[in-house]
This record gives structure tokens, sequence and C-alpha cells, in this order.
């Protein structure tokens, strides 16, 4: 009998040693966000006596695990650098090796941000000599829950040819740009999902809160390559890195959500605002407006390229254009991404890091000057004039009071254009590549294309 009592005692005893444990994110070959308070957190046996160490300053934290088995600690990362250590001791032992302090980036969307490695042209040529240690990549799995998770699966990895191949090309190209600019180590996390609504990404409850947002999301179609709820993809792929402190987010979607696209400004809205509150960081948003592409209407995607537009009016945020980044506008997947991802760059080292980089940002349609049967439009972000890449500027239309749009012809007057059409004799209006699948021609001299406006707030 005593020998039976000892047996019960060993092995409640066992079962009561839980392991200490971490969430996927924390792993060997981290990226930590510098000069911040960072969490680490986990699980662990209730009131489990748990020890900390870090590498960059060797000074143990002890900490007590909660009575619900789970604990957290808060430490402050030092300047970049690396790699270091950071121990985690209770009954037993982890050591994460390999971590780098630097800047972390979060690559979200859907498909043209999901598109790889290996699936994007330049991406794929750049395979071979992919390697840099200074570059890491979490690729989160695809995942929709029903209810905030605490965890994501998945690791992080050293950039080679081998994680490049699943990895977000867009992601890597501006992550790499940042890595050789800053010389600081760079963590990309790409969560993305081909196809993916908005809604998808936003908290159901705040959705659910707005009736436009609401009729927005009872609407969404049902597609066998993306869920078709509210939150969902919040809920299972950015609600567990929350934790995890950031420096930005960079954002590829929009193809999705043409059902409904007066919805989308205040998505964005909603989306950037509930994933800073969570974060507990006002940090910055740069976008990737959708590319041409044939749909079977004609103003679906200009509809959502203008809302997107729109939706800088966020603080810390801007976009970059990519009219001019289609080999085929009857791919919805544009398979060059390095332009993409080079722009992004940009737009984060000049307005994040307080970097010279030239023009980072399109000209932007900002008033216009009606003179008899002309109409000259005023830009912003066009210092030094416009070029033209073709042997007539394309893409204008022009409209009098009847509302009906013609063809209109337009030439560059230094910093301004000027547009007219014989047929129009008292214009009022005017548009530029504000269809589903332009082709515009029309750049700054420091080679971005102009963004796709119109002057009129009528209904499509």
């Amino acid at each position: 009998m005593k020998q039976l009592f000892g047996f019960l005692l060993l092995l409640t005893a066992a079962y009561a040693r839980a392991d200490v444990s971490l969430p996927a994110m924390l792993n060997s070959n981290m990226v930590l966000q510098q000069q911040t308070d960072i969490t680490l957190w986990g699980w662990a046996n209730p009131t489990e006596q748990i020890t900390i160490t870090a590498g960059w300053d060797n000074k143990p934290v002890s900490i007590t695990c909660a009575e619900n088995a789970t604990w957290r600690v808060t430490l402050h990362t030092p300047a970049a650098g690396g790699p270091y250590e950071i121990t985690i001791k209770g009954y037993n032992k982890i050591v994460l090796s390999n971590i780098l302090i630097g800047e972390v980036w979060l690559c979200s969307g859907q498909s043209n941000m999901e598109m790889s490695g290996y699936g994007a042209r330049d991406a794929r040529a750049e395979l071979p000599m992919a390697y840099n240690p200074m570059i890491r990549f979490m690729k989160v799995p695809k995942t929709a829950a029903d209810y905030p998770q605490s965890t994501v699966r998945g690791s992080w990895a050293v950039c080679d040819s081998n994680s490049l191949k699943n990895f977000s090309a867009v992601g890597f190209f501006f992550g790499r740009k940042l890595q050789q600019t800053l010389n600081v180590p760079i963590g990309l996390i790409d969560a993305s999902w081909g196809g993916s609504y908005m809604e998808s990404w936003v908290p159901e409850p705040l959705v659910m809160l707005y009736p436009d947002l609401k009729q927005s999301a009872q609407a969404i179609g049902k597609a066998p390559w993306s869920p078709n709820k509210a939150g969902v993809l919040y809920n299972g792929m950015i609600a567990p890195l929350t934790q995890f402190p950031i420096a930005g987010v960079i954002w590829y979607q929009g193809e999705s959500n043409r059902h409904d696209p007066r919805a989308y400004y205040h998505l964005t809205h909603v989306m950037v605002d509930s994933w800073r509150g969570l974060w507990q960081k006002e940090f910055p948003f740069y976008s990737v407006q959708i590319a041409p592409y044939t749909y079977n209407g004609k103003h679906e995607t200009a509809a959502v390229r203008e809302a997107q537009v729109r939706a800088t009016d966020l603080p810390k945020s801007g976009i970059v254009i990519t009219t001019d980044q289609v080999d085929n506008i009857r791919d919805i997947h544009p398979v060059y991404k390095k332009e993409v991802g080079l722009r992004l760059a940009n737009y984060a080292l000049a307005e994040t890091y307080g970097k010279a980089v030239g023009p980072y940002k399109s000209p932007q349609y900002r008033s216009m000057q009606i003179a008899g049967n002309v109409v000259r439009l005023l830009f912003d972000n066009v210092p030094d004039g416009f070029m033209v890449k073709g042997a007539d500027i394309t893409e204008f239309e022009i409209a009098g009071q009847d509302k009906v749009f013609t063809k209109a012809q337009a030439r560059v007057k230094g910093n301004t254009i000027e547009v007219s059409a014989p047929s129009v004799a008292n214009p009022v209006a005017v548009r530029f590549a504000f269809r589903d699948a332009p082709e515009p021609v029309l750049f700054s001299k420091g080679g971005l294309p102009v963004i796709p406006f119109r002057t009129d707030d009528w209904d499509l």
C-alpha cells in the first residue's frame, strides 16, 4: 500500500511540474524592436518561479507564474545590435539564441502581399543571393478563428533562399532596402491571406458597430480561398501578435472589397485605429494602391483606389501607386514586386526614419482652374514638373454639366496640366486614370506615377 501511495505521489508531482513554454513567435532567430519595452510571455505551472535573463544586460528578472498558469514579464531593449540569447528558467530551461535587436515591420493584406519570393519573378531571381543574416522572417500560417487567439504557429527564420521562397516578395524588398539604408537588423512578419476581405482583419464587434461596415460585411461573397466572416483573420493572425512590439505596418489589399468601395475608407480607419489601440502605439501605416485589372465593371476598383487615397488622412500614413507596375492588365497578380517594395521602403525611410531618399510621393491632384474650355490642374508633389512616357498624355477625360465624359487632350505646363476637349465648351469635371484598368503614362520627373483621381463626386 505504501508503495502504491509513493508511486501515486511521484506521478502527481510529475504532472504538477509543467514545463515553461512560449508562444511560437518567441523563438530563436527573432528580431525584437529596439529601444522599447517588450513583453515576454507564456505558460508554466501555477506559482512556479521563473527567471528570465536577457543577454544584452545579463540582469536576471524573477517572477511568479499566475494561478491561471500564465506569466509575463516586461524588458527594455537596447539600441540595435546582437546576436543575443534569452534564458527562461523554471522547472525546465529554455534558451533562445541568435536574437537580434532592430526594426520590426508587419506585412499584411491579400494575395499581392502574400505572393512569395518564388512566385514573384524579380524576387525569384534574387533567391541564389538572398542570404542576409541581418534580415529575419516570420511567416504566420493562414489561421481563421472565431475568438482572439493568444499564439500562432510558425517560427522565425534567417533570410535565405529557402525562407524567401515562402515569404512575401514585397516584404522582402521593403525590408532589404531598410536594412541596407539603416544598417540595423530588420524583422518582417508576414500575416497575409490571398483573396481576403478587409472586414476579416477588423475585430468583429467594431464591424458590427457601424451600419455601413455591417452592411458591407453581410455582402461578402463566399470564395473557396478566403474566409468570409468579419474578424476571423484578426482573431487568428493579428490578435496573437499585438503583444509583440512593431515599428509599423505595410498593407496591400483591396481587390476583394470592390463589392462596396464606399465602406473601404471607413474600414481602413477602423482597422488601423483598432490595431494601433491594441499595440498601444500610433505606428506608421503605409499601403499599396491596388493595381489595374480588367474587371467586369468600369469603376469598381477605381472607386477602391479613390478610397485608399482618401484614407491617407490617417496620421502617419501614406500610399504608393502601382499603375505602372503591371505587365498584363488581365492578370490580377502583377509578377514584379521589387519596385513596389522599394517605394514602400522609401516612404518609410523618409517619413519614419527621416532619411533623404529623393522623391517618394506620387503627384497628387490638388485643385483646378477653369478658363473657357480649358481646365488647368494643380498638383502636390511635383517640384520638378512632369514627364510623359509615350507620345501623348493619355487617360484624361472631361465633362460638362451633362456629366458625360469625353476623351480629353492634355499638355504639360510647368508643374500643371491643361486639359480640354473640342466637344466640351464649358467643362466642370476632369478624371484621370479613373477606371478599373487604366494604362497612364504621366509621371513626375522623379519617376513616380500620378495618382488616379476625379474632380467630381457624382454617382458611379
